[in-house]
């Protein structure tokens, strides 16, 4: 798993630096309003607002945010009618790109993505064309200078997790989605505060580039991250611990 995963841990620490100004909190209220619009405002029986829940909580938003999304869902209170879409595409180099979005203007999302892509050097290409090269996993990450390997792995995989990998300074758990919350109950009722806990998305294999293209690949998908509409973005590239990507 070490380097698949490696931009879900890039995009939340981005997310953190986010949160000061009110943009991730703006993706997030999208997302718990559209899981309560699917599967209603009862947390028991909708594990998509569960693990939106979730996210916000990691984010420290405020619960009064996180009810009125809920009952914009529920139609409870007013609020924009979200449609889900996705891109695909390619980045400098032939990297992969998917892209999950929720808008109330299908139109505006379209330009904006197609935007970013024609100018930072990616192609936008048909549904099908790379989506088959991720799937959703349960990321759940620990600071490696808190916690070992071998405890984490002890209970990780107590609690029914797949896979345990050192990368960098964090320790990561990957779990199916069906088995997140389990998981993440189990370790935090054993007493590890984690770092970041979401679903996302995942390249099965990765590929490396060259750093100059590694690094244009990069600013592409954080630009098409930025955009207001664009709730996640994945990439198959791969990204060295050492790369540094301010230089």
């Amino acid at each position: 798993m070490s380097g698949h995963s490696k931009w879900a841990t890039i995009r939340h620490k981005k997310g953190a630096q986010d949160a000061k100004r009110g943009k991730i909190f703006s993706k997030i209220i999208k997302e718990i309003t559209i899981a309560a619009r699917i599967g209603g405002g009862e947390l028991e029986s909708n594990p998509r607002l569960r693990t939106a829940i979730t996210k916000a909580k990691g984010a420290n938003m405020p619960k009064d945010n996180i009810d009125r999304a809920i009952k914009k869902g529920t139609g409870e209170l007013g609020g924009a009618d979200y449609v889900e879409l996705s891109y695909e595409g390619y980045g400098p180099g032939g990297v992969a790109i998917l892209i999950d979005a929720l808008t109330d203007n299908k139109n505006r999302t379209a330009a904006d993505v197609r935007s970013v892509f024609t100018k930072n050097g990616g192609n936008l290409g048909e549904t099908g064309c790379v989506s088959y090269l991720f799937n959703r996993r349960g990321i759940i990450s620990y600071d490696s200078s808190r916690y070992s390997e071998d405890e984490i792995m002890e209970a990780a995989l107590e609690a029914g997790a797949e896979d345990v990998s050192a990368e960098g300074s964090s320790i990561e758990i990957s779990t199916t989605p069906e088995d997140f919350e389990s998981v993440l109950d189990a370790m935090v009722s054993a007493g590890f505060e984690h770092e970041m806990a979401e679903i996302s998305l995942v390249a099965d294999a990765t590929v490396s580039l060259d750093p100059e293209k590694t690094r244009k690949s990069l600013r592409l998908v954080e630009l098409l991250d930025d955009l207001e509409d664009v709730q996640e973005v994945a990439t198959n590239l791969e990204i060295p611990d050492d790369f540094d990507l301010d230089e």
